[in-house]
């Protein structure tokens, strides 16, 4: 699991206060036992890790899809690891939206993928888009692309790059890139697209946009 001080980058110490982990609940356990930090961001209690199950919370499993043209025609929950390669104790696993919208549950009890609303809370809270990306990046350049702009962590959120997979089925993004599913639906068939929330290195704001439901990219869960 990884250490905030070694792994996910230092909270700069010139904030007003350091974050804490959410009151009476330090961390959280997904069905298949992997354990994440908490951190409490104003009135929201947030994981600091991207989520690594591979099975819903009703212990049905979730399929790893490697093969890209798989991937791509996919109408059902997946997941993969970037680049297919196992690095999620640091980055998390990529989903896609069918597995984010299914209702076996992919978050733990008490827990939900966040919808708009609940990412639009914590990017006020956080001084509005154009700052908050920065407050939530980890620091340094361990996984982000130099110069990880505007980087301070001040709310504890910890954000790594966990990158993406397309349309196409080929990931992207690498160390530049971490782009997180909302919950919220965007338009139906066809085309069906949901809405998501990304950063860059090179900048401290961060972005909404809608996909298609076969992309895949990170998930953070919201306590309930």
């Amino acid at each position: 699991m990884p250490n905030e001080t070694e792994d996910m980058g230092q909270v700069d110490a010139c904030s007003d206060h350091l974050p804490q982990p959410c009151p009476g609940m330090p961390t959280v356990t997904d069905v298949d036992g992997n354990v994440y930090n908490t951190v409490q961001i104003g009135g929201q209690c947030w994981m600091m890790e991207n989520l690594r199950t591979s099975t819903y919370r009703n212990n049905t499993p979730i399929p790893n899809v490697t093969d890209s043209a798989q991937w791509v025609n996919l109408a059902s929950g997946a997941w993969c690891n970037f680049n297919n390669t196992a690095n999620d104790a640091i980055l998390g696993k990529l989903y896609n939206w069918y597995a984010v919208d299914n209702a076996a549950g992919l978050c733990p009890l008490g827990w939900h993928v966040p919808a708009v609303d609940d990412w639009l809370t914590l990017i006020n809270h956080l001084g509005g888009s154009s700052v908050a990306g920065g407050k939530m990046k980890s620091t340094g350049i361990q996984y982000w692309l130099a110069p990880n702009t505007g980087a301070t962590n001040e709310s504890g959120f910890s954000a790594v790059p966990g990158g993406l997979r397309d349309t196409d089925g080929y990931f992207g993004g690498g160390t530049s890139k971490g782009q997180w599913w909302s919950a919220t639906e965007f338009w139906q068939q066809p085309g069906a697209a949901a809405e998501s929330y990304y950063m860059f290195s090179s900048s401290a704001e961060i972005y909404w946009d809608a996909q298609t439901n076969t992309f895949g990219f990170c998930v953070r869960c919201v306590a309930d």
